[in-house]
């Protein structure tokens, strides 16, 4: 079988989330479209991105040269720049039939408008972070969280003293909390392995959990 053709995507304004994802995109393999209206953010995008293109995205006719409709993903990061330009190129590029747009929002007044505009999903990932950080720092246990998309986690976190001599089918924790065991680490360096329902939790074990936001804190709060 031949290679999955690798993933187009248009990164419009290259700000530290802008230019960080088109780093992070190129890395993973896809091809970068990045482009911002400074020639200075150009030249450093240009480093990685498979194309580095210097104009205003807000200009009609320009935006359009990138052909929009036939790139996997638009990524309109402009929102920590201007909120205005984030909102007119979100609107062109869906006039330009762009398949599926992800536009950056300020504040949720802006995110609003940029649905109505014309985005398929608005991120902020300052409030993202605060969020994932903010349980890590009340709850100490967690190690780390990641979002799976719209508001499924994982999570990986110490077990609590209440969880130690018993197993996965006694603790129920799906039923209890709504978090599925997806593997269980034996301490922070030890090997990581699916989980069996029946064996029975030690001090040093670390449970990796997916669940919708804020059960896991729900569950540490209650152990």
């Amino acid at each position: 079988m031949g290679k999955s053709p690798r993933r187009q995507v248009v990164v419009i304004g290259l700000g530290q989330f802008g230019m960080a994802l088109t780093r992070s995109l190129a890395e993973r393999g896809a091809e970068v479209i990045a482009i911002d209206r400074e020639s200075e953010k150009i030249q450093m995008a240009s480093a990685f991105a498979t194309e580095a293109l210097c104009f205003d995205a807000t200009d009609e006719e320009a935006l359009a040269r990138v052909n929009p409709s036939r790139r996997d993903v638009c990524v309109c990061a402009t929102g920590d720049q201007s909120k205005e330009a984030a909102i007119i190129c979100t609107a062109l590029l869906r006039q330009l039939g762009a398949p599926r747009i992800i536009a950056r929002a300020n504040d949720e007044l802006h995110k609003r408008i940029l649905l109505l505009v014309g985005a398929h999903e608005v991120v902020n990932p300052e409030w993202a972070f605060g969020e994932r950080f903010s349980n890590r720092i009340v709850y100490d246990r967690i190690i780390e969280e990641m979002s799976l998309g719209t508001d499924l986690v994982i999570t990986e976190f110490r077990i609590p003293p209440v969880f130690i001599g018993h197993s996965l089918v006694e603790l129920d924790l799906r039923r209890r909390y709504g978090v599925i065991v997806v593997a269980i680490r034996r301490g922070e360096k030890g090997t990581v392995s699916l989980p069996d329902p029946n064996e029975v939790l030690g001090s040093d074990d670390i449970l990796v959990v997916v669940s919708h936001e804020g059960a896991v804190a729900r569950l540490l709060a209650r152990g």
